[in-house]
């Protein structure tokens, strides 16, 4: 009965002690882990919300990037952080890719982290260097064909969501592209700008400007539909490849264990965030679809994109050690 009676007060104890940390928190800065290169839609879309978080709750909180290996360096950092609510993390889809590539991966996109909100997505499109001689998917398609092994591609890094797109493209239009891995989508872009190499599957945060401006060219959206902001542009569906979609999703997670005190309380600062109307208007003119979710809702997502990728890496037989 006594051993009883202890176990029962340190229970008591625990949980006091985490609703006292949740209502001091944040005593000191919290670090954002943005496990990409600056300047890449996740960075855009992180540092926009860590500024109006740093106003909401009091504390500076510091962008970290740390990019490389499919966005897995930076989500192994924050998984192996105290689960105190001071080291979060800009996730994106990419880490339920990884979770069907790496073998040796350190961490489990749907244990090793505490959700804490959906943030919102961000399309892509398939933009090309002007020098490319096809100004259509359809086009592509034909010159891909004439010339197999001979065009090449750049992608975010090995795992990431544009190496998959182009995975799915090559697979469904039936064409031989030559993959170009970056560490992340700024050095793919200035590569593609160069001209060294043809084509990238890119977020249109980063892309569409350079679209705009007539540095690149865009053949096609990723999506069921033409984008609001940009009608001019088909869809890749439209341009042969039926059905091609793959969706391209950000949430803010904590370390596992972090208390769920302080989840709901980072939650609702999230949403905040999301909904000031400086951030919409700046997100939304860059491609961004600013979007919050329940922590749960997170779970759900990640456990249903790791069964889908997972179809995909099998089909293609991607391999990454």
């Amino acid at each position: 009965m006594k051993l009883l009676t202890h176990l029962v007060a340190a229970i008591s104890l625990c949980a006091v002690s985490t609703v006292v940390l949740a209502q001091q928190y944040p005593t000191k800065p919290i670090k954002l882990i943005i496990p990409f290169p600056p300047a890449g839609a996740t960075d855009v879309l992180g540092r926009a919300i860590a500024q109006k978080l740093s106003e909401s709750l009091g504390q500076q909180v510091v962008v970290e990037n740390r990019p490389g290996a499919g966005s897995t360096i930076g989500a192994d950092a924050v998984a192996k952080a105290a689960p105190d609510g001071y080291t979060l993390l800009l996730a994106s889809g990419s880490i339920t890719i990884a979770a069907n590539l790496y073998k040796k991966l350190s961490f489990d996109p749907a244990k090793s982290f505490a959700p804490i909100s959906l943030v919102g997505h961000v399309p892509h499109m398939l933009v090309a260097h002007p020098s490319l001689p096809a100004n259509t998917v359809k086009e592509l398609i034909a010159l891909a064909k004439s010339k197999p092994g001979k065009l090449n591609a750049a992608s975010q890094g090995n795992g990431t969501l544009s190496h998959m797109e182009l995975e799915l493209f090559k697979d469904a239009a039936g064409v031989d592209l030559v993959h170009i891995p970056y560490k992340g989508s700024s050095n793919a872009m200035n590569d593609l700008l160069a001209g060294n190499v043809s084509l990238f599957f890119d977020s249109v945060t980063s892309s569409l400007p350079m679209v705009r401006n007539g540095k690149l060219k865009a053949l096609g959206v990723v999506g069921p539909k033409r984008l609001s902001f940009a009608p001019d542009i088909p869809t890749i569906s439209e341009g042969g490849v039926a059905g091609f979609d793959a969706a391209n999703w950000f949430a803010m997670m904590a370390p596992a264990g972090t208390p769920k005190d302080i989840i709901l309380l980072l939650n609702g600062h999230v949403a905040k965030a999301l909904a000031a109307p400086d951030v919409r208007q700046r997100l939304a003119a860059q491609g961004a679809v600013l979007e919050g979710s329940t922590p749960d809702e997170v779970s759900a997502l990640i456990k249903s994109d790791m069964v889908r990728w997972a179809k995909v890496v099998s089909v293609a037989g991607i391999k990454i050690e």
